[in-house]
């Protein structure tokens, strides 16, 4: 059993849950009595209800048309009760890019570029758009892969109003998701996050784990542990490591940081089945990834080989979004989902590239430069 308590106060009115509070008792290294949000999804609109799109990029049109032909389909796939088929569990993560909201509320060097006044006129209107095509795509990965994922787990989230937003005003309200997000040191004001449905796992605790370099607090996102119950019991581990601005010399031995707290937290956790996930900003080759063995398996090497990737960098596929399973969920798949209306051409290189929300100070009106990574487990 997971060595951590949690106690959970949860009001619930007229089926929409309100704020709940968090208390925990740390891990060693762990955040101790952190604010939190673990959220039931149920209810009505949460208000972020935007008018038409805004002008996209010319490269973006076709794309965006086709992401109005899913949003006709994205409600009658919620409505008729899409299920999981019940020997399976399916897990997805996305790094979903800056999804901030529009207001200016907080401190983080971001406010000056994502609110409505902000640098790049990140409105309400263009929040919901994103907001939009983030539940459709999960909903057309849904209808391509014979079920909903079971876990979703996010990167680059701002706080728990853009999860609830998410959840309470797109086509996902009418599903079960709860949601599990802690805040976290990181200076630009983003962090990972986790949703479950509730009809088919439980969660038991949750708990945010800071990294430390030197006994000082490392300010970047904390790796997100959960504990979800369902035929069996799994602990989850989201993860963004930091990135490489600043030159390998500088980030390298940050990520390396990452890793090691990520097998002292898959060796510690004192449950057999383990599945991290998240945006290792690394491809999966690297020598650091050695120290996860042999708590951990690395299911993303093989893609990796074989040249797929989630980002593209210079006309490459580059695989920096990452599964790793402890010994008993050794069976599981993964793959990488390119959803069609999603992506648009890749002008300066062949092929095609992700569509993100910004192209620099431009507005495009898509999601992120990651493609979203899916693993399957049998049970």
């Amino acid at each position: 059993m997971m060595a951590l308590m949690l106690v959970l106060g949860v009001l619930i009115a007229d089926g929409s849950a309100q704020n709940a509070a968090v208390s925990l008792r740390n891990t060693p290294g762990s955040a101790k009595n952190t604010p939190g949000s673990v959220q039931n999804a149920a209810g009505g609109a949460a208000g972020a209800a935007g008018g038409p799109a805004d002008s996209l990029h010319r490269a973006a049109e076709s794309a965006t048309d086709s992401l109005r032909r899913v949003a006709g389909s994205a409600a009658g796939w919620a409505a008729g009760g899409m299920q999981t088929p019940p020997d399976s569990l399916r897990v997805m993560f996305w790094n979903l890019e800056n999804f901030f909201d529009w207001r200016n509320d907080s401190t983080s060097v971001s406010e000056g570029e994502f609110s409505s006044l902000g640098e790049r006129r990140w409105t309400r209107k263009r929040f919901q758009a994103k907001a939009d095509a983030i539940a459709k795509s999960i909903l057309w990965a849904a209808s391509r892969e014979g079920g909903l994922p079971d876990v979703i787990g996010f990167a680059e989230v701002e706080n728990a109003f853009v999860l609830r937003c998410l959840l309470q005003g797109t086509a996902l309200r009418k599903l079960d998701y709860r949601l599990v997000h802690f805040d976290s040191p990181d200076p630009r004001g983003i962090d990972v996050a986790l949703l479950y449905r509730s009809s088919r796992l439980e969660l038991v605790e949750a708990c945010p784990c800071h990294l430390f370099q030197a006994d000082s607090l490392l300010r970047t996102r904390d790796i997100l542990l959960v504990h979800l119950k369902g035929k069996d019991d799994i602990a989850f581990l989201v993860n963004h490591h930091p990135s490489k601005y600043g030159g390998t010399a500088v980030s390298g031995p940050r990520r390396r940081i990452a890793v090691e707290r990520l097998r002292f937290l898959a060796d510690s956790v004192g449950i057999p089945k383990i599945i991290a996930m998240g945006d290792f900003n690394d491809t999966p080759d690297q020598e650091v990834y050695e120290a996860l063995k042999p708590t951990l398996k690395n299911l993303t090497l093989p893609l990796h080989n074989k040249g797929e990737g989630t980002i593209k960098f210079q006309g490459k596929w580059e695989l920096i979004d990452h599964f790793y399973v402890s010994e008993g969920v050794e069976k599981a798949t993964m793959k990488i989902l390119q959803i069609p209306f999603l992506m648009v051409p890749d002008k300066a290189f062949a092929g095609e590239k992700p569509l993100r929300t910004y192209s620099g100070p431009r507005y495009l009106g898509g999601v992120s430069d990651h493609c979203p990574i899916w693993l399957t487990l049998p049970q």
